[in-house]
């Protein structure tokens, strides 16, 4: 049971998981929103024209209508009289159809936004399978669905049925006006009521747009397992992170030890901490630390130091303050300028004093009690 749990899908989808899905053209959609815009439109532009189209299916009707007697005896007239009268229809209707083509494209990106996916493209047979179609008909998806489009009837319904009995009275007098005047009434009224019947139509799109969103949320939800997978995947196997760590390390280990040689001296502990320095006057601020390192790195640097002829000064304090608060390739801390100022006075004198007269080492150096850390 516990192993049931763990794999529910209860969390929500990572960023990863949802641009995964939108690569394969998984967005939410609302059908409602594109049909009610076209709705929309299209009764807009009924009711806006509704003088401007009655006036083309009149002319229309009497283009098509009126034929002489060549025309309706022979074949050929009759043919270039119905591609005129093709010509005639596409050029009266074009104009809207592009501005709906319009409004349909436009109402479909404004949920989900622009997706091409060619996955999507991809036919899948498996959902011609009708167990799962009928899997998905009793599931609380199909219930919602259901819910949806009853609500859908009951509203445009019911507005429908409210707007025709608000217009029984005019319906009734069009019987009394000449046919032209009925007609272009009867256009005009319908095209008000066309008008409001597709304003209703956002009622169900207010429902239906968040109903998506929430239903592709809840499609992408994600289980402990899944996410722990995923960024296993995005951060790298542990084994295989352990070993390019391990790799870079060995790495930075052999610059550092290519470094030494620039070395001007080589502070230890004596044995347990080696650390080199390298100043040149004129060039730096202060000494830089080119290579530290503890036991057989240090006595790994020691042995480079002596093949390169590098002074090794025995600086227990010094060493173990450099070792434990420098890093590699910066300069030292301001607190241990003055000690290593008595370490490169010490050198100095080294190499100005004849064999027979070298200074003794100093007793002490000026290291504070704060940076001398004792192992």
């Amino acid at each position: 049971m516990a192993e049931e749990n763990a794999q529910e899908r209860t969390e929500a989808a990572t960023p990863k998981r949802q641009e995964d899905a939108r690569k394969k053209g998984q967005v939410a959609r609302s059908r409602e929103l594109s049909t009610s815009a076209l709705l929309l439109v299209s009764a807009s532009l009924f009711y806006v024209f509704a003088d401007h189209i009655y006036q083309n299916i009149a002319a229309f009707l009497y283009a098509g209508l009126h034929l002489s007697t060549p025309e309706m005896t022979d074949s050929g007239d009759l043919l270039r009289h119905f591609a005129r009268m093709l010509t005639m229809a596409t050029w009266m209707t074009l104009p809207y159809f592009l501005i709906l083509l319009v409004a349909v494209m436009a109402s479909g990106l404004m949920v989900g936004g622009w997706v091409f996916s060619t996955q999507s493209l991809i036919p899948d047979f498996t959902k011609l399978d009708p167990i799962s179609g009928a899997q998905k008909i009793i599931s609380k998806h199909g219930a919602l669905e259901l819910v949806k489009a009853v609500l859908k009837t009951l509203v445009i319904g019911g507005f429908g049925v409210t707007l025709l009995w608000a217009q029984r009275h005019a319906l009734i007098g069009l019987v009394a006006e000449t046919p032209d005047h009925a007609l272009l009434h009867l256009m005009r009224m319908s095209g008000l009521v066309f008008l409001i019947l597709s304003a209703t139509t956002l009622l169900i799109v207010l429902f239906d747009v968040p109903f998506q969103i929430w239903t592709l949320n809840q499609k992408l939800k994600m289980s402990h397992q899944e996410i722990k997978d995923e960024m296993k995947e995005s951060d790298g196997n542990p084994e295989i992170k352990s070993k390019v760590r391990a790799m870079q390390r060995e790495m930075a280990r052999r610059r550092m030890m290519a470094a030494i040689p620039k070395a001007d001296v080589i502070v230890t502990n004596p044995t347990h901490y080696a650390v080199a320095l390298r100043y040149k006057e004129g060039e730096q601020r202060a000494p830089m630390l080119l290579a530290k390192g503890a036991d057989l790195i240090a006595a790994k640097i020691r042995e480079i130091a002596a093949e390169h002829h590098i002074p090794i000064v025995e600086a227990p304090p010094l060493a173990r303050a450099l070792f434990h608060h420098v890093e590699l390739e910066q300069e030292i801390p301001a607190s241990l300028y003055r000690a290593v100022a008595e370490l490169l006075a010490y050198l100095y004198q080294l190499r100005v004093a004849a064999p027979q007269q070298y200074p003794p080492l100093p007793d002490s150096w000026s290291v504070p009690a704060e940076l001398d850390k004792r192992d």
